[in-house]
């Protein structure tokens, strides 16, 4: 049984936006995701209309779903801010992640069949391919985030749970800010491809404990990364900004 996953909201989308909503909000997600859209910035909606091109309402509502995603906070009367970010934050995504992403892979290990299997090693190869670039210039590009997010959605798109594909890839949305930024701007010493491939061959292999403690591992390794960040990774903007 397959579980249908939630789309994924990058602005390349093949299926394009379907509404101006949804444009700006994919773009401003982008933004946030990327930090061109520093945590704690405020986000005038009568200065961010004309940089988006759209109308003040549908900012505004492009703005209320970033406020579901937990991406932005709103202030009353006061308008919207960029969700502000922390070690204690990022922690509490990654252990909430772990545990719902483990399950959502043990179920979808269970539950996998030929089909699943065989779009597991179609997106581990484009993820292999796009790794093989990342090795030769040594930064992550939007084609590797593209492919790294299909595979990690490959991986338990058999879990029958809608909830827990739901809920999961909001996770996935909100720790990409922190591992995006960090990447960027301070890059690991890791050899992702040898995590992914231990975590897809385990799949297949249907080691259940093996896959999850290896799965455990690979997103932890990001949230120690992320403590070991300086004190301005955290920073807002300043005063003036506000």
């Amino acid at each position: 049984m397959h579980n249908t996953l939630t789309p994924s909201n990058d602005a390349t989308d093949a299926s394009g936006p379907k509404t101006l909503v949804e444009a700006a909000y994919k773009k401003l997600r982008r933004d946030i995701i990327e930090g061109v859209r520093p945590p704690g910035e405020k986000l005038r909606v009568e200065h961010l209309k004309d940089q988006y091109e759209v109308g003040a309402g549908t900012l505004r509502e492009a703005l209320q779903l970033l406020v579901t995603d937990a991406l932005v906070v709103a202030q009353g009367q006061r308008g919207f801010r960029v969700a502000s970010i922390s070690v204690a934050d990022f922690e509490d995504i990654t252990r909430t992640r772990v545990l719902l992403e483990s399950e959502a892979l043990r179920q979808s290990i269970t539950y996998g069949d030929d089909a699943w299997e065989a779009a597991l090693v179609a997106a581990f190869h484009r993820l292999s391919k796009a790794e093989e670039k990342l090795a030769e210039q040594g930064s992550a590009t939007e084609e590797w985030e593209q492919r790294n997010r299909g595979f990690h959605e490959a991986l338990i798109a058999a879990c029958p749970s809608n909830r827990i594909a739901h809920f999961q890839h909001i996770l996935y949305q909100q720790s990409e800010r922190y591992r995006r930024i960090s990447l960027f701007r301070h890059p690991i010493a890791r050899d992702v491809h040898a995590e992914h491939k231990a975590l897809f061959d385990t799949t297949l292999a249907r080691d259940t404990t093996r896959a999850t403690s290896i799965l455990t591992e690979h997103v932890l390794r990001t949230l120690d990364a992320i403590k070991q960040m300086p004190e301005d990774f955290f920073m807002h903007p300043s005063a003036s900004e506000r």
